[in-house]
């Protein structure tokens, strides 16, 4: 695989056997960012579940202490009665039936976040096929199908981000920018490690969190000891 100067240079500068504390890890992340924008920086963090077993599943959401430095798009799915409040609290996109049909008939994606009103499910449930793979289907335990539609806009707007198993048992989460700096980083790490244990199925056995490596976008990635933080 080929790596740019940059990458090769900022590899010199940890060793990729060790696996660092929070702090020391956050510190290399931002050292190791050689990039000319502000990097995003993610979180890789294996578990030790079987994500195919309903008992196993690991899913939910958090308000990051610091948010993630990116704005959001939300899209809200709710009744005409309710599309103002909802573009009050600050909804970029809002609507019901005419939502839907832009979706399916111009395949249009320019949202990061869909919240929904209980009593649209029935009609946003049809967009299950093209929302579900791409992460987007609101559910109830992301606590974007709610009633209260202020509090879920807010909460995405601060940077709430949702954590789930992809099919290799990876959670992948972004935690912030370099910009940010090692402590605020570590103090948004730390919050997600919290509620990924907090998460912990009943039915998992053995060691919970197998690995867990941070990285910024172009950088190199970095082993975390989150036992550190549990």
């Amino acid at each position: 695989m080929f790596r740019g100067k940059n990458y090769k240079e900022s590899a010199k500068l940890f060793d990729k056997q060790t696996v660092y504390d929070p702090q020391e890890a956050f510190d290399l992340v931002c050292k190791t960012s050689k990039a000319k924008f502000d990097e995003t920086v993610e979180l890789h963090v294996k578990l030790g579940v079987d994500g195919r077993h309903a008992d196993q599943q690991v899913r939910g959401a958090i308000v990051l202490p610091h948010g993630t430095g990116k704005s959001r798009t939300v899209l809200v799915f709710c009744k005409p009665e309710r599309e103002e409040e909802a573009k009050a609290a600050g909804a970029d996109y809002v609507g019901g039936q005419d939502m839907v049909q832009k979706i399916q008939t111009e395949n249009w994606f320019d949202f990061d976040v869909v919240i929904a009103t209980p009593d649209m499910m029935g009609m946003v449930g049809r967009l299950g096929k093209v929302l579900g793979p791409k992460g987007l289907m609101p559910s109830p335990k992301a606590g974007t199908v709610t009633p209260n539609l202020t509090q879920a806009i807010n909460e995405v707007k601060a940077g709430k981000i949702e954590y789930r198993l992809d099919k290799t048992n990876i959670i992948h989460c972004p935690i912030g920018k370099v910009s940010f700096g090692p402590e605020k980083l570590q103090e948004n790490y730390e919050a997600l490690i919290g509620a990924i244990v907090k998460a912990k199925p009943a039915a998992a056995k053995g060691q919970y969190i197998r690995s867990c490596v941070t990285a910024s976008t172009m950088g190199p990635g970095i082993k975390v000891n989150a036992q550190k933080s549990v």
